[in-house]
């Protein structure tokens, strides 16, 4: 069993695609919406007095609406980049301007790079202080207690991860953003990982600014970073002169990439009006055998044992080396990847090197056969 799976084209051709984690197969609403606004004679640009202008600015507007619905937050504090990656630089480097000696940031050892490389080098710039959370050795989790054992009076910014991107450990959002609020810092959330997964509503979750990127939630490949309007507005971005000062729209850099827009949006109401308890229900079946399938093959070692995760497993094979892994089960037509997949400082404290661990990700499209699959591929080899 599967979910939706009818709804997206690119699983037609035999493989099981166990690579969502670094990107999801798109939904066929979003390939639609693409073509559409390429090829329905809205191919515009903003501010002319004729109908496809107009039909572009009601695309932005649209994407926005959908990806805050999607997210619980207010669509005029939507704003689209090129990546997760780009928005948090730009949002490192706004903030670097407003610190100094004595300011402190917080960064964890369990976030992909992303999250992790902008705030050192705002440090760095800044002459602020960087302190850095490890995860619990066991599971693998972020705990709170971890977190608020490195806060203090001079934290301005904690960065972390809703979810692993390599574990799939989720993390307790709101209580670590309740621990930073309490010592008057802010918080900024990587949950590229976890939208597809957790639903998310950052006004109840009390989160500064979140980031995440629409083509892990079925969409195209494009970040996006929500956050109060006011807060937005506040931050000094580097911008051209004759671009708007208001609201989501100051943080634009040139022309948008309005196809894409379209698409997101496309792909963020798919995902509101799929239910997502049947989503739920269904990871969580596949996260279970995952977990219980893999841990039972001798000579595997899965990393981490998080009380609650996103179907991702990242594993090891005895004596076979991650890429060998992958390439095996390619061979299968099995897709996962091998590596440290950008989550560089977990790598290290695991003693992984730079080869990393295999990752396998499943997303509701995936069935419990296919992990059956994915299983006795790894199986055969463990034993060969």
């Amino acid at each position: 069993m599967a979910l939706n799976r009818d709804r997206f084209p690119g699983l037609c051709d035999g493989w099981a695609r166990f690579d969502a984690p670094g990107g999801t197969q798109p939904v066929d609403a979003a390939i639609a919406a693409t073509t559409e606004y390429l090829g329905g004679g809205a191919f515009a640009n903003y501010g002319g007095p004729f109908p496809a202008a107009r039909r572009t600015r009601e695309v932005t507007d649209r994407a926005r609406a959908s990806v805050a619905a999607l997210l619980g937050a207010d669509p005029e504090g939507v704003v689209f980049g090129p990546s997760m990656t780009a928005l948090t630089f730009r949002v490192a480097g706004a903030v670097e301007r407003t610190l100094g000696p004595g300011d402190q940031l917080v960064v964890t050892r369990l976030d992909h790079d992303a999250n992790v490389r902008p705030w050192e080098l705002a440090a760095e710039r800044s002459g602020a202080a960087l302190r850095v959370v490890d995860p619990d050795p066991v599971t693998l989790e972020l705990r709170p207690d971890l977190v608020a054992a490195e806060l203090c009076d001079r934290t301005r910014w904690v960065a972390f991860c809703a979810a692993s991107n390599v574990v799939g450990a989720v993390n307790d959002v709101r209580a670590i953003t309740e621990l930073a609020h309490a010592v008057g810092a802010r918080v900024y959330v990587d949950a590229v990982h976890a939208a597809p997964h957790v639903e998310l509503d950052l006004r109840s979750l009390g989160c500064d600014l979140v980031a995440c990127s629409a083509y892990k939630w079925y969409g195209p490949h494009l970040g996006v970073l929500c956050g109060a309007p006011a807060l937005l507005e506040e931050l000094a971005i580097d911008k051209l002169r004759a671009s708007s000062d208001a609201g989501a729209d100051r943080w634009d850099q040139g022309t948008q990439p309005f196809e894409l827009l379209a698409a997101a949006g496309a792909a963020a109401d798919y995902l509101v009006e799929t239910w997502w308890p049947q989503i739920t229900d269904h990871e969580v079946a596949l996260t279970r055998a995952l977990v219980e399938g893999l841990g039972a093959v001798s000579g595997v070692r899965l990393l981490g044992a998080p009380a609650r995760r996103t179907p991702t497993v990242f594993f090891t094979v005895d004596g076979e080396a991650p890429a060998a892994v992958a390439e095996r089960l390619a061979a299968e037509r099995i897709a996962v990847g091998a590596g440290s997949f950008y989550a560089l400082g977990l790598s290290e404290l695991l003693g992984l090197g730079a080869a990393g661990a295999v990752r396998a990700g499943a997303a509701h499209y995936t069935s419990l056969e296919e992990v059956e699959r994915l299983v006795a591929a790894v199986t055969a080899v463990a034993t060969r």
